[in-house]
This record gives structure tokens, C-alpha cells and sequence, in this order.
């Protein structure tokens, strides 16, 4: 083989396995979330589940079992940082993590179908409320923040965003139900 078509054969490969991972990152995310106390533990959990999908994915057979098989690196990943974090007060006992990643993979399509639907209900909001609430909810924004921004007070803006939520979640469960 010679070293274009090796170069061409990594690339797809990256491509394949960036393709599969960006489509089961946010399920495998809300998986690996169910199981860490802390929101810090859950972005340590899933590089690393990043860093071995990686490194073993060649060794995969089926893109079809990429969600299945991925869980499973997850699930030791979780096991790996329990240990790490064996001394912290609030670390789960072994075989409730254990317990919650058997759940959490059989509800990992619920998990999908949800974000699906939070997707659509997202895009019923009219813009300026669908703007509104994708911004209070990144990573680099502050409800201080947010609220200066838009000459709100902190406690309007928490009141505007309950009732983003509560549309939100009605949308999502009149969806949910009608699906079932």
C-alpha cells in the first residue's frame, strides 16, 4: 500500500469516526452525566472516552454498533474515575455505577429521541425566546451576564427562562406522549 492511499484511508477513517461520535456525543454525554456528581468529572470522563473510542476504533466492525460499543468504553471510564476519585466524599458505591450505566445505556435511544423532540420544541420557540434560552444556557454565560446585556434584572431574566423551561417541557411531553 502505498502512502497516499494510506493517508487517504486515515482520513477516512478520522471523518468516519468524527461522523459517528459527533451524532452519540450529546446521548453519551447525558449517560456519562447520570452517573458523575460533579459536571467537572463528566467532561474528564468523556475525554477520555474520547482518547480510547479513538484509539480502539479501528478495531470495530459495525458503525452500526458505534453507540452500543462506545457505551461500554463509557461505562469502564466511569468505573476508571470512580477509582481516581475514591477518596472524595461524594463518589457512588461500585455497583451503583454499575447499576446506573446498565440504565443508562437501555435509555440511551429514550435519551435521543428526547433530544430530538427538546430540538424540534426548541425551533416552535418564536426566535427571540429560542436565542434567549440557547444563550443562558452556554458555557460562557453568566444570568448576570445575560441580563445586563438585554437591561433585565437577574430575577426577570430567572423568571423569563422558568417559562421558556415550562413551555419547553410541556411541548416535550405533549411530543412524548403522542409518539408513544
Amino acid at each position: 500500500m502505498n502512502s497516499d492511499s494510506e493517508a487517504s484511508d486515515s482520513a477516512d477513517s478520522h471523518e468516519k469516526f468524527l461522523r459517528l461520535w459527533t451524532r452519540h456525543e450529546p446521548e453519551l454525554r447525558a449517560f456519562v452525566r447520570s452517573c458523575c456528581p460533579r459536571a467537572q468529572e463528566v467532561d474528564e470522563v468523556m475525554q477520555e472516552v474520547s482518547v480510547v473510542a479513538w484509539r480502539k476504533f479501528s478495531s470495530l466492525d459495525n458503525s452500526q454498533a458505534f453507540g452500543p460499543w462506545v457505551c461500554m468504553i463509557a461505562r469502564y471510564e466511569l468505573l476508571m474515575a470512580r477509582r481516581r476519585h475514591a477518596r472524595d466524599r461524594l463518589v457512588l458505591a461500585e455497583d451503583v455505577v454499575k447499576l446506573l450505566a446498565e440504565e443508562g445505556k437501555e435509555e440511551m435511544s429514550l435519551r435521543h429521541r428526547q433530544l430530538e423532540v427538546l430540538d424540534d420544541c426548541l425551533k416552535k420557540l418564536p426566535r427571540e425566546r429560542r436565542d434567549l434560552a440557547l444563550a443562558a444556557y452556554s458555557r460562557d454565560t453568566s444570568i448576570r451576564e445575560l441580563a445586563t446585556q438585554l437591561g433585565r434584572t437577574d430575577g426577570s431574566l430567572y423568571q423569563l427562562l422558568s417559562r421558556i423551561r415550562m413551555q419547553l417541557f410541556d411541548c416535550i411531553n405533549r411530543a412524548l406522549e403522542h409518539s408513544l
